[in-house]
């Protein structure tokens, strides 16, 4: 037997979290490769820090404290001697700074150049480079969006509704839709702050919304000797907040000569851009025509579907090209078998279709098993679903003969799976797989919000956490210590553990947030007695009324962001409010009361 060639690189930081990071050290370890994991102050016994082969502390609690600190997590790779880099996807995967700052450690960077992280980061550059491939963006404009008249203006001119849309970053996030000028103010101040809070800038631009398109995405992979492919193609159709719920490859219905020119496509804008290592370029397909709608300088999500039905470790290839090799297969040798359907398992309560966020510990997670069915979970039974990070619990992946052996195996996982502790996006999950629109083929971007009726979903019964058998929270504590007659600075993690309190102080609400009421039952909204709860835990972004301000029924006072996403706080009753009790910026637990309305 030949012996194993030397691994491409001796020690690989993953800088990401969750099933990501579990799903690339799984890869690194199979290659020979070891691994360093880094993580918050919330994250210090999280899954994939459980999985490393070494761990990196970076402090803080939020992303933007921990994950997002280009400084402390170079840092952290120098300390622990790495020799590459995997951003993963989200956080600084697509960060031309990171990229250099990698680069200009003396460090191997997973990932495409920063030039092109720079171009296709930025959707207006890449609106513009596309079109210089000879590939057709979704009509719109090229310039950032300056004001709510230049919006209004688009849509008289082009027709309603239109998109406003982050400039930087992807994932949905930051995007909104107009249906008229009459919500453009509320609607460009939302994607404003969203985008901000995701990628850091809150610039805009503003195109056409297609009213029943297909999400159809081609991966791709380019290596440093000038070889480009396309790995087959991804239907990201089933949307909701426009954000994938549920992908599957090949698209179903797709004509073979639509695909290979998408395909071709995909390459053509790859091979200008000087593309280098995976990526995908995104279009938006109707009536047999395709629009560039973006590319994701780095790994899917949805990249497991893509790997089902061709057979391609597309982390491994990821590593090669980052090592400089060349592709270890060509055009000609991809064949697609069979269909791949994957379901994004959210920590998100879907009942009538809110999908509202569900922060909180697993208590029980147990994993579907059965022939061509693959989870990769960020998260194990005792583990917590923070506010602070996506909600995604895990990806579950079934390959089948035939799209409808696929639907059905992903039935019976779905049965087989089982999480408490957290609402998850399973009872969506089965509707969706049931509707015979989704049988047939014929949904599109807005079919789950606009056809699929998901009123009879009852929200979750999520049991709250005992308190009895539950440990303490954990800090970090820097102490030192002697070994043979050298002393070392450790971290320890020790039970975060105060004198009770007196037993007048128990029930004390904290300080600017008034208890919770009976009537307001963390429900979420306004209740019969006028107090207005919040529905879960997360931080006020703005506060919309004042004290004295008249209010009607429905009307939002506040906005909550929880997991990533924005929501909506309402009133329940009409009146004058009488009292507020938060402010932007500040943490909320669910049944916390915001304000009163008399």
């Amino acid at each position: 037997m030949a012996p194993a060639p030397p691994p491409l690189f001796e020690k690989v930081l993953v800088a990401n979290r969750g099933e990501i990071a579990v799903r690339i050290m799984r890869t690194c370890r199979e290659l020979g490769i070891a691994t360093v994991a880094i993580h918050s102050d919330l994250d210090e016994g999280a899954l994939h820090v459980r999985m490393a082969d070494e761990v990196r502390s970076l402090g803080g609690r939020t992303a933007a404290e921990s994950y997002l600190d280009v400084e402390a997590v170079i840092d952290a790779a120098r300390a622990a001697g790495a020799d590459a880099v995997h951003p993963g996807y989200g956080f600084l995967s697509e960060s031309a700074e990171f990229a250099r700052a990698v680069r200009a450690a003396g460090l191997t960077f997973v990932g495409p150049p920063a030039e092109a992280i720079e171009v296709m980061g930025d959707k207006l550059a890449a609106r513009r480079a596309a079109a210089a491939a000879g590939v057709a963006p979704v009509p719109g404009e090229d310039q950032p969006v300056t004001s709510v008249e230049q919006v209004v203006a688009f849509g008289e001119a082009h027709g309603w509704p239109v998109a406003v849309k982050a400039a930087h970053g992807g994932g949905g996030r930051g995007l909104r839709v107009l249906e008229g000028p009459a919500t453009a103010d509320e609607k460009i101040d939302s994607a404003r702050r969203e985008s901000s809070a995701s990628f850091g800038r809150d610039e805009l631009y503003v195109e056409r919304y297609l009213p029943w398109p297909r999400h159809v995405e081609v991966q791709v992979l380019a290596d440093v000797h000038g070889a480009a492919v396309w790995v087959g193609e991804r239907d990201c159709s089933v949307q909701r907040r426009h954000q994938k719920l549920l992908e599957e490859s090949p698209t179903f219905g797709l004509p073979d000569d639509l695909r290979r020119r998408m395909g071709e496509a995909a390459v053509r804008l790859t091979l200008s851009s000087g593309y280098v290592n995976a990526g995908t370029v995104e279009f938006l397909v109707q009536d047999d025509e395709f629009f560039f709608l973006e590319m994701n300088a780095r790994l899917q999500v949805e990249h497991p579907v893509t790997e089902a039905v061709t057979g391609i470790d597309l982390v491994a290839e990821q590593l090669r090209v980052a090592a400089g090799q060349p592709l270890s297969f060509t055009q000609d040798d991809i064949e697609l078998r069979g269909h791949a359907i994957e379901c994004r398992i959210n920590a998100e309560d879907p009942a009538g279709g809110r999908f509202v966020p569900s922060p909180g510990r697993i208590t029980r997670l147990v994993e579907p098993g059965g022939p061509f069915c693959r989870f990769d979970a960020g998260y194990a039974s005792g583990d917590e679903v923070s506010q602070y990070y996506d909600n995604l619990i895990g990806k579950l992946v079934v390959w089948g003969r035939d799209r409808e052996e696929a639907r059905r195996r992903m039935q019976r996982a779905l049965d087989e799976l089982v999480v408490e502790g957290v609402a998850t996006t399973v009872p969506a999950h089965r509707a969706i797989l049931a509707a015979p629109d989704f049988v047939a083929g014929t949904h599109s971007t807005s079919w789950l919000e606009k056809r699929l009726d998901l009123s009879g979903l009852e929200p979750a019964v999520v049991a709250p956490p005992t308190g009895g058998d539950e440990e303490p929270p954990r800090v970090r504590r820097d102490v030192d210590v002697e070994v043979d007659g050298r002393r070392f600075r450790v971290s320890l993690w020790v039970p975060d553990v105060e004198p009770a309190p007196a037993a007048a102080s128990r029930s004390r609400p904290r300080p600017g947030v008034a208890a919770a009421t009976a009537a307001g039952g963390g429900g979420g909204g306004g209740s019969a007695d006028g107090s207005v709860t919040v529905p879960m835990q997360g931080t006020i972004v703005t506060v919309l009324v004042g004290v004295g301000d008249e209010v009607e029924p429905d009307q939002t006072v506040c906005v909550l962001e929880a997991m990533k996403m924005e929501n909506q706080i309402a009133a329940g009753t009409a009146g004058t409010v009488a009292r507020v009790d938060v402010e932007a910026g500040q943490a909320v637990s669910a049944g916390d009361v915001v304000m009163v309305i008399e």
